[in-house]
């Protein structure tokens, strides 16, 4: 059987274009150079859901959304860092409020969007019980732990670990993605995969060579990178508008993490159109694990090295409102079937979540 070798010329040049954009930015360029660096945006995000997509169809299920969730989490904790160490004290907030507004957004905008369009496109869709089980047990574990529990201990008030509670922490938080990680591609694979391959034309399709998944591999970390970068390059702007409607400073952190995400969200979108609503599990579940789980212990460090202070208690709104989440998606995977009404009620559940953000 031959295998498929070539890319779309686009998906090559949007990566390509996007660098350029990049040093456009570097020259301190602005005004309608921000069009120019948002459709480079656009373009990486396109490219890099191609690219992510070529690489999951070489390697299979869940080793193909794991790469894409990896790749996107690893350079978001590096723009993290880098805001950090740039901008001192000031960024006490900034890890936590990028944090929370990912699993929001993952738990409540993607996983609700693509059980609507999955619910009106095939009425009912089937995934595996025992993968989400597993995904969305760890995702509460990490979330109290790193969120919600800073607010209840004594040893420091205001939402903060102490540094030897920060490294404990940062610990139990790394241990629960490793063995999430360890169960999702080695011991219990099964459980990530389709309950049933389908029909969908992609399933059976030849699928690409080791070189295409390579360069694919290599076009999607460029992809990511300027996504990510660019993303940074328009907060300024994003600043600007959020302060030109006196909303609160934490809108822009909502912004770019919907941004940063947008490559998941639309390849997890993708997927459940194509009735794949089992790889979009995958990818929204393993994202929000993936931006928690690593984002706290590469922050921890710095906060530890740096002396910068790390706040992670988030206040008792946004408490309720992720308990809320985190309770609807389990009630709405509980059965291994979906159907419109949960998206629809976690895309309401989202519309709070944006509406009390900037109506606090």
């Amino acid at each position: 059987m031959s295998q498929q070798t070539a890319l779309p010329a686009w998906t090559i040049v949007a990566p390509v274009f996007a660098m350029l954009a990049l040093l456009g930015v570097g020259m301190g360029l602005s005004g309608i150079y921000m069009v120019v660096v948002a459709t480079a945006l656009i373009g990486g995000v396109l490219a890099a859901v191609h690219h992510a997509e070529v690489i999951a169809h070489r390697v299979g299920e869940p080793f193909g959304t794991l790469v894409l969730a990896l790749a996107i989490t690893i350079i978001e904790v590096a723009l993290i860092v880098s805001l950090m160490l740039a901008g001192g004290p000031e960024t006490a907030e900034l890890a936590r409020d990028t944090v929370f507004a990912a699993v929001m957004i993952i738990l409540n905008g993607i996983i609700g969007l693509c059980l609507l369009v999955g619910g009106l496109r095939y009425k009912e869709q089937s995934f595996g019980l025992a993968g989400a089980g597993a995904a969305l047990t760890t995702l509460t574990a990490i979330c109290i732990l790193t969120l919600v529990l800073p607010n209840y201990t004594v040893s420091e008030s205001g939402g903060q670990y102490s540094n030897s509670q920060l490294i404990f922490v940062a610990v139990i938080s790394l241990v629960l993605y490793g063995s999430f990680v360890l169960v999702q591609t080695v011991r219990h694979r099964d459980y990530f995969l389709p309950p049933e391959a389908g029909n969908d034309a992609e399933t059976h399709a030849v699928p690409p060579t080791n070189k295409t998944a390579i360069l694919s591999l290599l076009l999607l970390l460029v992809c990511l990178t300027g996504v990510v970068t660019l993303a940074k390059s328009l907060a300024p702007v994003i600043e600007s508008g959020v302060a030109a409607l006196n909303a609160p400073k934490t809108l822009v952190g909502v912004i770019i993490a919907a941004v940063v995400l947008l490559p998941e969200g639309l390849a997890a979108f993708r997927a459940a159109r194509k009735d794949r609503i089992q790889t979009s599990l995958n990818l929204s579940l393993g994202s929000a694990l993936a931006s928690i789980g690593l984002t706290i212990p590469a922050v921890a460090i710095v906060s530890i090295f740096t002396g910068i202070t790390l706040t992670l208690g988030i206040d008792t709104k946004s408490m309720v409102l992720m308990i809320l989440s985190l309770f609807t998606v389990m009630l709405s995977l509980a059965t291994g079937k979906t159907n419109i009404l949960p998206g629809i009620v976690l895309l309401v559940i989202f519309a709070v979540y944006l509406f009390t953000t900037v109506v606090p």
